[in-house]
């Protein structure tokens, strides 16, 4: 009896070493290293969110034009240096005779704002004007942190001697008194502020 006790001990004690060397070598028993945290939403530029707005246009209606981009915001992220948490876009279709209002956010938001693009409703449009024209995206080559700097640089004196005045309107759009897409940018307010604009496709600055 004690020579089969000792057999059985040397039987089960081979698998006991195993089962230890695998218990150690096991990574999922080793420590994970933490997750990172997922990065803050950054505010973008106004071709960065126009295009995101473009693709879902032209899946509404193919002939989509872009009538206007304009900077918006989005509660907790300020807007700088011609960047903003939010931009609209207005693109007018001539086959249907109706426009749509798109949105771009980096976030959800309150009232009504949804991160990514988001499309209004159609509404009847009676197509362009010589002071609303679609906006010739050949030529709309300067983005909106580039135009902020340009304008920024031009109104450096006067916005020296006015602290604390906010940007006003940042948007884009053509007209037919300038040939290419322009910025219009203006600090303050219209009867006590420092508007101009800035050619989208040079990026000289025009005063109005």
């Amino acid at each position: 009896m004690k020579f089969l006790r000792h057999l059985a001990v040397l039987a089960v004690a081979p698998l006991l070493l195993a089962g230890c060397k695998q218990s150690a070598g096991n990574p999922a028993s080793e420590a994970q290293p933490a997750a990172q945290p997922a990065a803050a939403p950054e505010i973008v530029t106004g071709k960065t969110a126009f295009w995101e707005m473009y693709k879902t246009a032209h899946a509404w209606e193919s002939d989509a034009e872009p009538m206007r981009i304009t900077e918006k915001e989005v509660p907790g992220y300020p807007n700088k240096d011609g960047k903003a948490g939010m931009w609209e876009a207005v693109f007018g279709s001539p086959s249907q005779r109706s426009y749509r209002t798109f949105t771009y956010a980096i976030v959800d938001g309150p009232p009504g704002i949804s991160k990514g693009v988001a499309a209004g409703i159609a509404m009847p449009w009676g197509g362009e004007t010589r002071d609303a024209m679609p906006i010739d995206i050949t030529s709309f080559n300067v983005d909106s942190d580039a135009a902020y700097a340009a304008a920024a640089a031009d109104a450096a004196g006067w916005l020296k001697a006015n602290p604390g005045k906010e940007l006003g309107a940042l948007e884009a759009g053509q007209t037919y008194k300038v040939p290419d897409p322009v910025w219009y940018i203006m600090w303050g307010t219209k009867s006590a502020g420092y508007a101009l604009l800035v050619d989208a496709n040079t990026g000289k600055v025009i005063h109005k």
